[in-house]
C-alpha cells in the first residue's frame, strides 16, 4: 500500500472507487508474502502484483466483479494443475487473497490508513476474511499511532483485535463466540519505512540514495560540508543534513532496522561516527575504503574503545564482491549486501543452493481454516 500511496490518494481525492486484492495467507513457495497488494482502478488501471504474473490476470477479473457488485470475496489459489484453464501458482505453493471494494466517500478505515502512511507512520490493518455473516467479509479496522478507525462489525471483535495487536500477534486469527460462531481476521502491520543514513555527500552516496529509496528506505544524506550537501546533488534522498556525522547520529532516531553507511573517506569523521554506530543495535553498519584503509580504521576504532565484538559487526570494505566499479555498480554491491544481511542470507548464487528460494516465516496465528475460503 505504501508503494501505491500516490495513486490511491489521488483516487480518494477524486472520490473514485477501486478494488484491492490483498494476500492474507501463504503456504509453501510463493512469490509474495501476506500483505502484498494488487489494485484495479476506477478506469481499469492495474497496479501492483501478488503472484509474479501467473495470477494477476485472474485477480484483475475478480477485482472487476467486486468493483461492480461491491461484494468482497476470499479466494484460494493452489499450485497449477493439468487443467490449462484453471489458475494456479506455478511455484508450487498456495495463497489466499481477500478482494474488496474501496469507496472513498464511505471507507473511513482506508482513508485513515492512507493519511497515516502519508505521514510516514506505521499502520495496522485488521480485515474480516471469514464469517457466518457474508456482509461482514472485508470489513476493516485500522489502527494508527493517533486513532482507531472503522469496525469489524462487532465491538467485541474490534476489542479482541486491538488486544491481539498489542500482544504482537499477526497473520490470520481464528476466533469464536456464542452469537457469531467462528470468525477469521487478517491482522497485518505496515511498518514505518526503515531508515538508511548515508554519511558523506559523495558520488557513491548519490547512487546509493537512489537504490535505497527504490528499496523502500527513508534515506538521509549527511555531510559537514554545506557546499556538497545540497538537494540538487541528491534528488532521491528524503532528507539532506549539514552536520558533523557523529553529532547527527548521536541525535538521530534509530532502531534495529536502521542502516548506517560511512562514505566519508576521512578518519576525523569516520572514527567518531563508527564508534557511535557500533554501540547501537542497528541492522547494518558499513564503511567504504580499501583493505589497507579498513585495517587502519579497525585499529583506530579499537584504540577509541570499540570492542572486538562490536567491531565484528562492521562491514568494511562495504558491499559484496561483484567486481563492479564506479558509483552505480559500487552502490549496487552495497545494497545487495544490505538485503542479504537483512534476510540473514549468505549472498551465494541461487543455483548453488538446494533449499527454498525464500525463507518461510511460520504464521503467527495459524493458517486460515479451509472451509472459510473458496477456490477459484
Amino acid at each position: 500500500m505504501r508503494d501505491l500511496l500516490p495513486t490511491l490518494t489521488e483516487w480518494f481525492g477524486e472520490k473514485k472507487a477501486f478494488a484491492v486484492a490483498l494476500v492474507t495467507a501463504v503456504e509453501g513457495s510463493s512469490p509474495q508474502r501476506p500483505g502484498a497488494m494488487f489494485v484495479r482502478g476506477p478506469d481499469g488501471e492495474a497496479l501492483g502484483g501478488i503472484s509474479g504474473g501467473c495470477l494477476d490476470a485472474t485477480l484483475y477479473e475478480l477485482a472487476g466483479e467486486v468493483l461492480a457488485d461491491g461484494r468482497a470475496q476470499v479466494v484460494r489459489f493452489d499450485s497449477g494443475s493439468d487443467d490449462l484453464f484453471e489458475p494456479g501458482l506455478l511455484c508450487g505453493g498456495s495463497m489466499e487473497v481477500l478482494v474488496r471494494r474501496v469507496d472513498p466517500g464511505t471507507d473511513e478505515a482506508f482513508a485513515a490508513a492512507l493519511a497515516s502512511l502519508a505521514r510516514g507512520a506505521a499502520v495496522t490493518l485488521a480485515l474480516t476474511v471469514g464469517s457466518v455473516h457474508p456482509e461482514r467479509l472485508g470489513s476493516a479496522l485500522v489502527i494508527t499511532p493517533e486513532s482507531v478507525s472503522g469496525t469489524l462489525g462487532a465491538e467485541e471483535w474490534d476489542r479482541e483485535c486491538l488486544r491481539r495487536r498489542a500482544a504482537g500477534d499477526s497473520g490470520v486469527l481464528n476466533l469464536k463466540n456464542d452469537s457469531d460462531g467462528k470468525t477469521s481476521f487478517f491482522l497485518h502491520e505496515i511498518s514505518a519505512p526503515p531508515r538508511m543514513l548515508l554519511y558523506g555527500a559523495v558520488d557513491f552516496a548519490r547512487a546509493l540514495s537512489q537504490i535505497g529509496a527504490f528499496l523502500g528506505y527513508h534515506v538521509t544524506v549527511c555531510d559537514a560540508r554545506a557546499v556538497f550537501a545540497i538537494p540538487e546533488r541528491f534528488p532521491y534522498a528524503h532528507e539532506i543534513v549539514v552536520d558533523r556525522p557523529a553529532r547527527h547520529l548521536s541525535d538521530a532516531r534509530t532502531d534495529r532496522d536502521t542502516v548506517v553507511i560511512s562514505l566519508t573517506h576521512d578518519p576525523k569523521f569516520d572514527i567518531p561516527l563508527l564508534c557511535e554506530a557500533l554501540r547501537r543495535p542497528l541492522a547494518y553498519v558499513g564503511a567504504i575504503g580499501s583493505r589497507r584503509t579498513c585495517a587502519e580504521r579497525s585499529r583506530s576504532l579499537i584504540a577509541a574503545g570499540v570492542t572486538e565484538r562490536q567491531l565484528a559487526r562492521l562491514r568494511a570494505p562495504v558491499g559484496l564482491d561483484l567486481g563492479g566499479r564506479g558509483p552505480e555498480e559500487t552502490a549496487l554491491s552495497i545494497a545487495a549486501e544490505v538485503v542479504a544481511v537483512r534476510h540473514g542470507r549468505p549472498a551465494t548464487p541461487l543455483r548453488a543452493g538446494t533449499g527454498p528460494l525464500h525463507a518461510e516465516a511460520a504464521p503467527a496465528c495459524g493458517p486460515l481454516d479451509r472451509p472459510l475460503s473458496m477456490r477459484v
